[in-house]
């Protein structure tokens, strides 16, 4: 049965070849690390796979705070915390990149009069200039 989203809860499984326990570590400053430790069905660890490690930290701007979130590719927790400097760089690089790409795209709508998607409602008095009219 679908809710109201249209999400089917039959259609949800769980893979418990793939579980894994969640530590929080952070300097109480700027960095934070996820530490992603795989784990058995029983709760014991999984010494057979890998940990990950997610950066994690927030970025103030002029639009406000922006949380980021980036993969540390790292085996341990320390070199986690070596690479995470680096780790921000790129993922600001990344939003930049995104950004500008989301401004390019928004720079290079064609706005055509009478068809809606910005401007005035159909029928409001204007000028050549584009100021409204009041009387």
């Amino acid at each position: 049965m679908a809710d109201e989203a249209g999400f089917a809860a039959e259609s949800v499984s769980v893979d418990t070849e793939n579980l894994y326990r969640e530590e929080s570590i952070s300097d109480l400053k700027a960095a934070s690390v996820r530490q992603l430790i795989p784990i058995k069905i029983d709760g014991s660890d999984d010494e057979t796979r890998p940990r990950k490690f997610i950066g994690d930290t927030t970025l103030m701007t002029q639009m406000g705070p922006i949380p980021v979130q980036f993969a540390l590719e790292a085996e341990t927790l320390d070199k986690a915390f070596e690479l995470f400097p680096d780790g921000i760089k790129k993922a600001i690089e990344r939003l930049n990149e995104r950004a500008k790409e989301l401004a390019r795209e928004e720079a290079s709508r064609i706005v055509v009069p009478g068809q809606g998607g910005g401007g005035l409602p159909s029928g409001m008095p204007s000028t050549p200039g584009g100021k409204l009219i009041i009387d």
